[in-house]
């Protein structure tokens, strides 16, 4: 089960409370969302810490995914996957006509749009179960 709010790290909780005020709701959303997308599926128990000071969430099974802000891009933030999958090329294909990427590992979000949960669900399903399809064409979509 992934771990609740309460249970929060508490290093990872200072690093959301470090946000500034206009990007922390939005990095608390897509928590939310890798978190209620690994209960939904059933991964079991998720890691939550921090790698390279950015929040991390890793199923057991799963590909890692990272999340962070950057002052120098203050408009967007990003959902980091591993760069040697075939995660963010497998949602190029799926979703290059809604979602944005940087190189072979980011996902862009733009702070000022709408979040496309739909898709960013998918690709965050994706990563959470890569062991059992990285070997599927299209991780099986």
């Amino acid at each position: 089960m992934p771990k609740s709010d309460s249970l929060i790290p508490k290093d990872v909780e200072a690093k959301f409370d470090a946000y500034p005020p206009a990007v922390k709701p939005r990095m608390l959303v897509l928590r939310e969302l890798v978190l209620s997308v690994a209960n939904r599926i059933g991964v079991g128990e998720l890691d939550e810490s921090l790698k390279w000071g950015e929040p991390s969430y890793l199923a057991k099974g799963g590909s890692a995914i990272r999340m962070d802000w950057k002052s120098k891009t203050p408009d967007e933030c990003f959902l980091f996957f591993h760069c040697q999958t075939k995660l963010v090329d497998t949602f190029r294909e799926l979703y290059s006509e809604v979602l944005e990427f940087r190189g072979n590992r980011a996902l862009v979000l733009q702070l000022g749009k709408l979040l496309p949960e739909r898709e960013v669900a998918h690709c965050i399903e994706l990563a959470h179960r890569y062991q059992s399809l990285k070997n599927l064409p299209l991780l099986g979509c």
